[in-house]
């Protein structure tokens, strides 16, 4: 799909133009968690924008922050950028940057430009002022630039407690733009850190460490979310006045918003904290992991990305987007077996006891190119429970139903005569005969069947659990709109039901994509074994309501 929006004029210009010689972005992660589908747009974006000019991508840790940062999701965006297809030129880390930003921070100190503050952090929140009053200063604003950078190497030595001290910049606490009023630029946490171990005690604020990584690795466009627009400011301020040899420049676009869907990392930990769901894996999150255990596919997220364009706007697009980009992706390429999910079984009686045969089958009609399989045929058969009535309701009804003839896809025509009911008067069983002259491939059309449906032969059948699964969250409503989110989670997003996969599935692996007749596509799960096959259902085969854009 051939990329066109705002950014890429931009780049097109700056290179035209001669402002830069070659594209370089970045993807900045943070280590704190598993990435979401909001960051595909930012990965997708970086990734393909860079591609398109001729450049190149890092990937860059923003590891700052130490607190939640851990190896495990260090390893986890690695994959999931390698799953979605993208290879870095480099993979570099913040806390890599540690010694040179400290560096920075005496340069502005030196200049006059930066100060250790002893107010605490709720302090320096109510002299910062608000969007309609001015800030006042800290009384530590005034400090002699030796005695700062005494205090600043007090704090790398580690002689003050958390949040005793920081160091901010010293800008103007009368800004009309409140990021500018004396920023902090370092904190003191007691921590180790998952790469630097004990050496440091101090870490950079995001806002001061960012733009210098982006300088330091020679980034052209700096990509990030409209939320950093009035952040701009800061970040080209910082880059001025450290004297970086290197000058980026920052660009926003809108976010992704997905409905029904949780796009924020700190709501996604509360889940897998609550165990609300089985973890970030869990086939109903929106993280990367969890879309690819559910069955989506890299080359469907990036079709959802790109078709979702890229303005300076937020925009909030319908989640099954995603579910048709899944199927334009899959619907020429999964195989289509056979798959019974709320199964009833039917009984041949007129069929040879002992016999089974073979059928050839295509593994997907609409391209040839996938071959076929053999599909089996007995005197016992699983159909679909709603293939089934007593009595045929209408005309319309094109399935089986006492008195009627229908084919089974690929074998027979069979005719359902009589049923068994259970203890609690349901049907369990019904009993047919099925016309060998019926047998399909050789012609057969004397008469017509009241439609065709799908079966699984009950001798050759494989035990198979499948998931089902809704949105995480409901619809908003009047009556829920202000209900926290976990209240809002859907009772029904998770459902189990056991039935019965054809023989052609006996091998199949995690990851396996599959489009199963009338059911859907489903994705094999990693709990899959040799005696119970686990499906997860991706999507539906069409979509449940009108997507309007």
């Amino acid at each position: 799909m051939e990329i066109n929006n705002f950014i890429k004029t931009i780049m097109e210009n700056d290179l035209k133009e001669g402002r830069v010689n070659e594209i370089i972005t970045r993807f900045p992660p943070e280590p704190n968690a598993y990435l979401h589908i909001g960051h595909a747009r930012a990965i997708i974006t970086n990734f393909e924008l860079a591609d398109a000019m001729g450049g190149k991508t890092n990937l860059r840790f923003d590891d700052t922050n130490p607190v939640k940062e851990d190896q495990e999701f260090v390893d986890g965006i690695i994959y999931d950028l390698a799953w979605l297809g993208y290879k870095p030129e480099n993979i570099f880390y913040g806390s890599d940057y540690f010694e040179k930003t400290y560096e920075k921070a005496i340069l502005l100190i030196k200049k006059g430009l930066a100060y250790v503050d002893d107010l605490s952090q709720e302090e320096i929140s109510k002299y910062r002022g608000t969007l309609n009053e001015p800030g006042k200063n800290s009384p530590s604003r005034d400090r002699s630039i030796e005695e700062n950078l005494r205090l600043f190497e007090e704090m790398k030595e580690g002689k003050y407690a958390d949040g005793k001290k920081t160091l901010r910049a010293k800008i103007d606490m009368a800004h009309p733009n409140i990021n500018m009023r004396d920023p902090v630029m370092y904190r003191i946490i007691h921590i180790n850190h998952h790469r630097q171990g004990n050496k440091w005690c101090i870490f950079p604020m995001y806002d001061f460490a960012h733009p210098l990584q982006d300088a330091f690795e020679g980034i052209t466009h700096s990509l990030c979310s409209l939320e950093y627009d009035n952040h701009r400011i800061l970040y080209d301020w910082f880059v001025e006045k450290c004297e970086m040899e290197h000058t980026p420049h920052q660009y926003e676009f809108g976010r992704l918003n997905i409905t029904n869907t949780i796009m924020s990392k700190r709501y996604l930990r509360q889940l897998v904290d609550a165990k609300k769901v089985s973890g970030y894996d869990d086939p109903r999150m929106p993280t990367l992991c969890g879309l690819r255990r559910r069955g989506f596919t890299p080359s469907s997220i990036k079709s959802f990305i790109l078709g979702t364009g890229l303005s300076r706007v937020n925009s909030t697009v319908p989640a099954d987007e995603l579910d048709e980009a899944l199927r334009n992706d899959l619907k020429l390429v999964a195989i289509r077996p056979n798959a019974i999910i709320d199964p009833i079984k039917v009984i041949v009686d007129n069929y040879p006891e002992d016999k089974i045969e073979y059928f050839d089958c295509p593994n997907n009609q609409e391209n040839e190119e996938l071959g076929s399989r053999k599909i089996s045929f007995s005197k016992e058969v699983y159909i679909q429970r709603d293939d089934f009535v007593e009595e045929k309701p209408n005309k319309k009804w094109k399935r089986l139903a006492l008195g009627v003839e229908v084919r089974l896809m690929h074998a027979y025509f069979i005719k359902a005569n009589s049923v068994e009911y259970d203890k609690d008067g349901n049907v369990s069983v019904i009993h047919a005969t099925y016309d060998p002259e019926t047998k399909s491939g050789t012609g057969f059309d004397a008469r017509k069947p009241n439609g065709n449906i799908h079966y699984v032969d009950a001798k050759t059948a494989i035990k198979a659990e499948f998931r089902l699964f809704e949105p995480l969250m409901l619809d908003e409503t009047e009556e829920n709109k202000d209900l926290d989110f976990m209240e809002r989670l859907n009772p029904n997003s998770y459902q189990v039901v056991n039935g019965y996969v054809e023989e052609s599935l006996k091998d199949t692996k995690e990851f396996d994509h599959f489009q199963f007749i009338r059911n859907g596509y489903f994705c094999t799960d990693k709990d899959s074994n040799d005696d119970l096959k686990v499906f997860n259902r991706t999507c539906s085969l069409k979509s449940s309501f009108k997507i309007e854009k």
